[in-house]
């Protein structure tokens, strides 16, 4: 296909496409996914190698947020069967991250229930960062805690914080028909006070919200114009007790697709599979890791996923290695451009070049902060439809009983 040689060339070149060739990439047909797969696959090679990047949540204050968010399982009024705990101690949080470090995991991504911290609970995570740090030698954290106030990210930098995880979900002209507790400048706000403050900015997306493919291709170029480290792309885990639990709008292919767009428009940054590829990708996972060079290990926030070894299995059989702690997540130009804006000097600004990612707060469909969702005559025609689309399968849906916040061990 035409179309797709010149998208490679385009990533090789870390050239943007135009809105309709990404837009030509979600319209592409069954008999063509494998083309679409392998020409994506392209630009990850030249960029990330085989290298897969691990990172793992630990759920630091699950529930009990007062916004509004529609999609999200610890939102105002969510009747969702989910854990609610306060905030776990400096000791609990380190605890919780050794496990996904002894799995693998490279990154631990510290997440916070909430509109965002305030100055004491920024004290509060700049000491679980340091107990992490302290006990989890060369580990990298980001956090993931809500709006940002003036300081604190430089507060969370000074700590040891490498990275923060802050998405903007969906295109801005849809935004506001999911949350009206917070704005979709509120979220560009805290990206770009991450930037200012030399962290490693992570910002993506949820899909399968009854986005349009326009919704889609907007908020990716948002993104690229953001200039994140990392975007993990979030595809909607419709959480009962939510209003969006009967938003089954995905199929494996159609969550191929996105992340090759995502590749294309993003060719050297991060892009990270995040919550609901077991429920969206299934049996298709390892096609998706030709695509992305970053997957979580193991549970989310508040669902659970496939058992850590399973990834681990999974990540080999496909062909692909998992990245060493010692290796440079970014291709060497953005490495070096992050660790200027940090400082160029110190440990930490060393530390901040290998980063290379955030954490993704809507790990499975429902974090910590707002989204956007499908324009109202989507909604409506979806709300005239039966109650569950013909390819729900709401048999892997699975509330977090284990890990963080729990007497269970984890699964990474």
């Amino acid at each position: 296909m035409d179309l797709l040689n010149t998208l490679v060339d385009k990533g090789l070149r870390r050239e943007l496409p135009t809105r309709e060739e990404a837009l030509a990439v979600l319209a592409t047909s069954d008999d063509e996914l494998l083309d679409v797969v392998a020409a994506a696959g392209k630009v990850r090679r030249q960029w990330f190698g085989r290298r897969v990047k691990l990172n793992y949540l630990v759920n630091l204050k699950s529930g009990l947020c007062p916004e509004d968010c529609s999609y999200c399982s610890q939102r105002l009024g969510s009747t969702a069967g989910i854990l609610k705990y306060t905030w776990l101690k400096p000791d609990e949080a380190s605890q919780a991250a050794a496990a996904g470090v002894a799995g693998g995991a490279k990154r631990v991504c510290l997440v916070a229930s909430g509109r965002g911290p305030t100055d004491r609970d920024v004290d509060r995570v700049g000491k679980t960062i340091e107990a992490i740090k302290e006990q989890n030698e060369g580990v990298e954290v980001c956090a993931c805690l809500g709006l940002l106030s003036d300081g604190q990210a430089e507060r969370l930098r000074a700590a040891g914080a490498d990275a923060y995880n802050h998405n903007l979900n969906t295109s801005e002209g849809t935004y506001e028909e999911i949350t009206t507790t917070h704005t979709y400048a509120d979220r560009v706000d805290t990206v770009q006070k991450a930037h200012a403050a030399g962290l490693s900015a992570c910002s993506g997306l949820i899909a399968g919200m009854g986005e349009s493919d326009e919704d889609l291709v907007d908020v990716v170029y948002a993104l690229r114009e953001l200039d994140p480290d990392s975007v993990p792309v979030n595809f909607l885990i419709p959480f009962e007790g939510t209003p969006l639990a009967k938003e089954w709008n995905l199929t494996p292919q159609r969550c191929l697709r996105i992340l090759a767009m995502v590749r294309f428009v993003c060719p050297d940054v991060e892009v990270r599979i995040a919550g609901g590829r077991e429920v969206h990708l299934r049996s298709m996972q390892p096609l998706a890791l030709h695509l992305a060079n970053s997957i979580f290990l193991g549970d989310y926030l508040t669902s659970e996923g496939q058992a850590g070894k399973a990834d681990l299995d999974m990540i080999a059989d496909a062909g692909f290695e998992v990245e060493g702690a010692g290796t440079t997540t970014l291709p060497e130009h953005r490495a070096d451009a992050l660790a200027a804006a940090a400082g160029g000097c110190g440990s930490h600004a060393k530390a901040e070049a290998g980063a290379g990612a955030g954490c993704g707060s809507h790990a499975e469909g429902g974090g910590c902060g707002p989204c956007g969702g499908p324009a109202p005559e989507v909604r409506e025609a979806a709300a005239a439809e039966p109650a569950e689309a013909p390819n729900a399968r709401t048999d892997l849906v699975a509330v977090r009983r284990r890990g963080a916040g729990t007497d269970l061990a984890p699964n990474a």
